[in-house]
């Protein structure tokens, strides 16, 4: 059946609300339950320092959106998740409230959920390479290198994760010029780029050619 065409309608904010989700949830999980979607960026809530269990999804059109919520009640691991409609002013205020608790835990004790994580990263020896996760999906090197501008970066040293069809993975690794500078980049832990905090952790060239391995970029 043709889908019908919605003419003389304001453009509507492609986004949609997710309740019910696996305290594990990850970018990645999310991505694989719209499989066969643009999904353009991902924003999993968290409150006091804890992951709430919703999020936002944000598509590529509002076609998108209509599919997307085809899928509401359907199973993440053994949980099944809602999908729902919500205004572009909720998406806004949920990033305005993540960027907050982000500031709030460098300038304090870190989030209960980071602490763990935090100590871990700490004792990590480093050789140069870092690991970022969260990234937007639609992260380019530019914005990568634009992000460590103060270390002279060139988009060669990064590399961007991908799936096996090639979408962002919103991982990818960077290699600086040498150990203290990969050390000293960590300062940038939890920073934004576009509307995402985006975690640090120091890696090795092992790691981040067995994941150039593993995609396209």
């Amino acid at each position: 059946m043709p889908m019908p065409y919605h003419t003389g309608q304001p453009r509507v904010f492609p986004v949609v609300r997710l309740r019910g989700l696996p305290f594990n949830c990850s970018d990645s999980d999310i991505y694989e339950f719209f499989a066969g979607l643009d999904v353009v960026d991902t924003l999993l809530v968290q409150k006091q320092g804890r992951f709430s269990g919703e999020g936002f999804v944000v598509f590529r059109n509002t076609m998108q959106v209509d599919f997307a919520l085809q899928r509401d009640r359907q199973n993440m691991g053994r949980r099944y998740i809602e999908v729902f409609r919500c205004k572009k002013q909720d998406y806004y205020n949920a990033v305005a409230a993540e960027v907050n608790e982000s500031k709030v835990g460098d300038d304090a004790a870190p989030p209960p959920s980071y602490s763990k994580g935090s100590s871990e990263k700490d004792h990590m020896d480093h050789t140069g390479f870092l690991k970022l996760r969260g990234l937007p999906f639609s992260v380019s090197k530019k914005d990568i290198v634009e992000f460590f501008k103060e270390y002279d970066l060139k988009e060669k040293n990064v590399h961007i994760v991908t799936h096996s069809d090639g979408r962002a993975t919103g991982e990818a690794f960077v290699e600086f010029l040498s150990a203290a500078d990969s050390k000293d980049a960590m300062r940038k832990d939890k920073m934004t780029i576009g509307t995402r905090y985006v975690e640090l952790f120091p890696s090795t060239q092992e790691e981040a050619s067995r994941a150039a391995s593993r995609s396209r970029h």
